[in-house]
């Protein structure tokens, strides 16, 4: 039981550092695009990296110490020593405030979260107390930074771009049922529970639930009790067919727990599929309530399901969506409109 329950642990800490991979990739690709746009305007700009306990990659541009949050701690200070100034870049909520919502979303199903190192939550704010500014990729995870007591004028708001050029419409739903779409892990913190029980009180003669995504250990175990008719579980699925699945249903959901910019809500839009999402998604920084999908609170499946009936029991609201839902992708700014909303930042600081 003792082995079982470690190896649970390590599935979850790696699942966390997958996600934490997938910010360094972030950064990294907006770091060499700030490079580019830095080098036409303003050379002199120089790429370092300084080993804290392992690799931390930033950028240096003319005394601007820019660093993953939890890497850039020493960085940080000798760049404000030398006059210069110290961004954080945190791709997620403040992590006390992550640490502490998950553990209370692990309580409520009877497990144990044991994702956040205390280590890592004091090194993490030392380094927001330290840094002149820190950016976040969206309102949900600018909001957890005030609720922890961290100035509003500290925090900076820059959402992500996105390349959605690969994701658009192909198909339209069928006709003869009810299709619900979901993308990601099948995990505590991405709520998957709270979708599970809408459907199950939904009540639609052709309804389905298609789940696309690996599933995390602990779920195994609270799905085993659970009545899953209806759901088809595909696990993973290569890229390319995403965006029939996406097109080919009625709706995307994503009730997620804590995240700090999900694109996956982009990518469904992009295909004409109406969302519901999850107020702690970043959703309102990508698209309207009650205009391209519905925004609605955490932990509550009663909300999911009454959004579910009024696309089910409404066609024309669906393809009222569906249409908002192309247009306002148009809007959603890529990763040239992140650099230079990015690089506006910095120069704020010189």
């Amino acid at each position: 039981m003792e082995h079982e329950q470690r190896i649970r642990i390590a599935r979850r800490r790696a699942g966390m550092k997958f996600g934490f991979l997938i910010h360094l990739a972030v950064f990294i690709a907006v770091n060499a695009l700030l490079f580019v746009i830095n080098q036409r305007t303003t050379p002199g700009v120089s790429w370092f990296a300084f080993p804290l306990g392992g690799w931390a990659i930033g950028l240096s541009i003319h005394g601007l110490a820019v660093y993953l949050s939890g890497s850039g701690l020493r960085a940080g200070q000798q760049a404000q020593a030398a006059g210069g100034r110290f961004v954080c870049d945190r791709g997620s909520s403040h992590i006390r405030y992550q640490d502490r919502i998950l553990r209370e979303e692990y309580k409520r199903w009877g497990l144990v979260f044991h994702g956040v190192d205390p280590r890592m939550i004091a090194k993490e704010e030392a380094e927001y107390e330290q840094a002149n500014v820190v950016t976040v990729p969206s309102e949900f995870a600018r909001q957890s930074f005030l609720s922890e007591g961290v100035p509003a004028g500290k925090v900076a708001k820059i959402p992500y771009g996105a390349r959605l050029e690969r994701f658009q419409k192909v198909a339209d739903p069928a006709k003869d049922k009810f299709r619900i779409l979901w993308v990601g892990s099948v995990s505590i913190r991405k709520g998957f529970l709270y979708l599970l029980e809408a459907f199950q009180k939904f009540r639609h003669p052709a309804k389905e639930l298609v789940v696309i995504g690996g599933m995390d250990p602990d779920m195994r175990g609270l799905l085993a009790g659970k009545n899953c008719e209806g759901v088809l579980f595909k696990g993973h699925v290569p890229n390319q067919e995403l965006p029939y699945l996406y097109s080919s249903a009625q709706v995307f959901v994503l009730p997620s727990i804590e995240e700090g910019l999900a694109y996956v809500q982009g990518e469904a839009l992009a295909c004409g599929c109406p969302v519901i999402a999850s107020t702690n998604t970043g959703a309102e920084d990508l698209f309207n309530n009650g205009v391209e999908g519905f925004i609605i609170p955490i932990r509550s499946a009663e909300a999911i399901l009454e959004k579910l009936e009024f696309l089910a029991q409404d066609q024309e609201l669906r393809e009222r969506m569906s249409a908002a839902a192309l247009l306002r992708v148009k809007q959603i700014g890529g990763w040239d409109a992140y650099g230079d909303a990015y690089v506006k930042c910095l120069k704020s600081l010189v």
